[in-house]
């Protein structure tokens, strides 16, 4: 009776760690929303400015894919989208593609304030870190903005910071290649590096063998804020590396996934 008795209790105990281990699984791909448990979590998609990005293409790629992930999606091709400051509150998270702009202190003003009381801010290229060039507390936010692509659209690489590989934004990911624009950005040191590109040289010698960040994310305030410097063109989320880790990031960024 007592070895029967022993039996049970490891059992019980076995699936009672079963069950702890599931639960803290599902807690972790499924963060509490601005929006209160059991709601979809909700997204603003901000596209505009210069055409030459192609940001209506590239939005037509990520909203389809952002509603079926079960995102309240929201599109818009107007800054004045910021400027009710409670409604960008309601949202989980803000994907900006808007590269060349100007914005209003408002409307600046309002995507500040919203992203630090917890909102997430994702984006790439120019539409996210060559946006309002004027505008450097907006760059603070961002944790960085371009300042040039020596030699335009060239070939290069990749490059997935190996102490980083377990990120969830870059986890089974290896390094790739990419034919586009390789930006070379000023950059927050304080942001947390998930890629890098090395520059060869070949189109300015004096930066020759400069590593750059490709992949970063940080915090605003309370909000996360994820950004990827691909994307140049629709085309380039061809390469699957590049459409995956823009995906990934935008769910961090809306608490959606991992930690």
């Amino acid at each position: 009776m007592k070895l029967k008795s022993k039996a049970s209790d490891g059992l019980v105990r076995i699936g009672l760690l079963c069950l702890t281990v599931f639960g803290a699984l599902v807690f972790s791909f499924a963060a509490p929303s601005s929006t209160g448990p059991g709601t979809p979590k909700k997204a603003l998609i901000v596209w505009g400015g210069w055409e030459g990005h192609e940001p209506k293409q590239c939005v037509d790629i990520f909203a389809p894919w952002l509603k079926e992930q079960g995102f309240e999606v929201e599109i818009s091709n107007s800054l004045d989208s910021y400027l009710d400051l409670e409604k960008l509150k309601k949202f989980d998270v803000i994907i900006q593609v808007y590269t060349q702009g100007t914005i209003t202190a408002e409307q600046e003003r309002n995507l500040e304030e919203a992203v630090k009381s917890g909102v997430g801010l994702a984006g790439w290229h120019g539409g996210l870190a060559d946006s309002f060039r004027m505008n450097t507390e907006y760059q603070f936010m961002v944790g960085g903005q371009w300042v040039a692509h020596p030699g335009g659209i060239i070939d290069y690489e990749v490059n997935i910071l190996p102490e980083k590989k377990n990120d969830p934004i870059v986890h089974g990911l290896k390094d790739f290649k990419m034919h586009s624009e390789q930006y070379y950005l000023h950059v927050d040191p304080g942001v947390e590096v998930l890629a890098t590109t090395t520059f060869s040289g070949q189109y300015a010698p004096w930066i020759k063998g400069v590593v750059m960040p490709v992949v970063w994310k940080k915090y605003y305030g309370q909000g996360r804020v994820f950004y990827c410097s691909l994307g140049h063109v629709a085309a380039d989320f061809n390469v699957p590396e590049a459409r995956e880790i823009v995906k990934r990031g935008i769910l961090w960024a809306a608490r959606a996934s991992d930690k």
